[in-house]
């Protein structure tokens, strides 16, 4: 599950540093790959545009970010992809992947080591989210592009809330949809005293969560404000309220390449922080009919 892997890889990298007197000052050196041909590590950037294309590794049925439809793959990064691949000069190729068991295991298997059986690593890596505690401990990787500020907001029927929309607190009344073991899911069920709970619906993904907002079956729908803004109709509203206690209401999205090609990173970052600037990534964002929050880290 996508929602588990990203968010709470990043809730343990938060609450286990929360402590530390200095970035990574409890860190101990992980194991980097020995001996291993170019082809199980990845690629330098002269190799790149020399062979002429550039490996993404992206997350499957992950719209609105990437995913397959009719055939093709599409989404947000997907079209993130393509440009740093335009501007590389090379051709992009997309493998989409299923997601893990955490952040650590999905950056082994498609960014510095390779999965078991079937598949190698990529070059990079689409919409990885970046802590600077996390990453300073995944020593293999190199985090960087970071493209998009993403937050978890509350969706919402116009008709069930004409006046004030709703907070978390309205759902000890009101039906919320939520993705099943998702962030928002973890949040809402560790609302003091399980308050929530009895009116929480759960369902497989955050697309599915929309649908029973939009059908009536809920009041409400919570999780990323990207997904649920793809599941909007001129029924439904959208905000983000505060969220008192929330760990990790919102983080930046950004790449992850292997630690031996900083070259490589260093290219990215540039056309990123480029397409951020001249408003590309922007446009990116508004094709898809989501918000783009440019990341405050940058």
């Amino acid at each position: 599950m996508i929602g588990r892997t990203f968010f709470f890889s990043l809730l343990a990298a938060t609450l286990s540093t929360g402590m530390a007197m200095a970035r990574c000052e409890d860190h101990v050196p992980q194991p980097k790959p020995q001996n291993a041909s170019r082809d199980i590590v990845g690629a330098d950037l002269d190799t790149i545009v020399e062979r002429g294309y550039i490996e993404f590794a992206a997350y499957e049925d992950f719209a609105p970010w990437s995913h397959e439809k009719d055939g093709r793959i599409q989404g947000v990064d997907i079209d993130i992809g393509a440009l740093i691949a335009e501007e590389l000069g090379v051709e992009a190729r997309f493998n989409l992947v299923a997601a893990g068991e955490n952040l650590e295991a999905d950056l082994r298997n498609w960014i510095w080591k390779g999965p078991l059986v079937n598949g190698r690593v990529a070059n990079v890596m689409l919409h990885v989210p970046y802590d600077s505690e996390f990453a300073c401990r995944v020593e293999q990787v190199v985090f960087t592009g970071q493209y998009h500020d993403e937050e978890i907001s509350i969706a919402y029927s116009r008709d069930a809330y004409p006046e004030d929309p709703p907070v978390p607190a309205f759902f000890r009344f009101d039906t919320v949809a939520v993705e099943n073991d998702s962030i928002a899911d973890f949040y809402l069920s560790a609302f003091p005293g399980g308050q929530l709970i009895q009116n929480m619906r759960r369902y497989p993904t955050a697309a599915e969560a929309m649908q029973a907002l939009a059908s009536g079956e809920t009041m409400a729908a919570m999780g990323p404000r990207a997904q649920l803004e793809t599941g909007l109709t001129p029924e439904l509203d959208i905000h983000t309220p505060p969220l008192p206690g929330f760990a990790v209401s919102s983080w930046t999205s950004g790449v992850a390449v292997h630690f031996a090609y900083r070259g490589l990173s260093y290219a990215i970052d540039d056309v990123i922080d480029a397409a951020l600037q001249d408003g590309r990534i922007a446009e990116i964002f508004e094709r898809h009919g989501l918000t783009h929050s440019p990341p405050a880290l940058r």
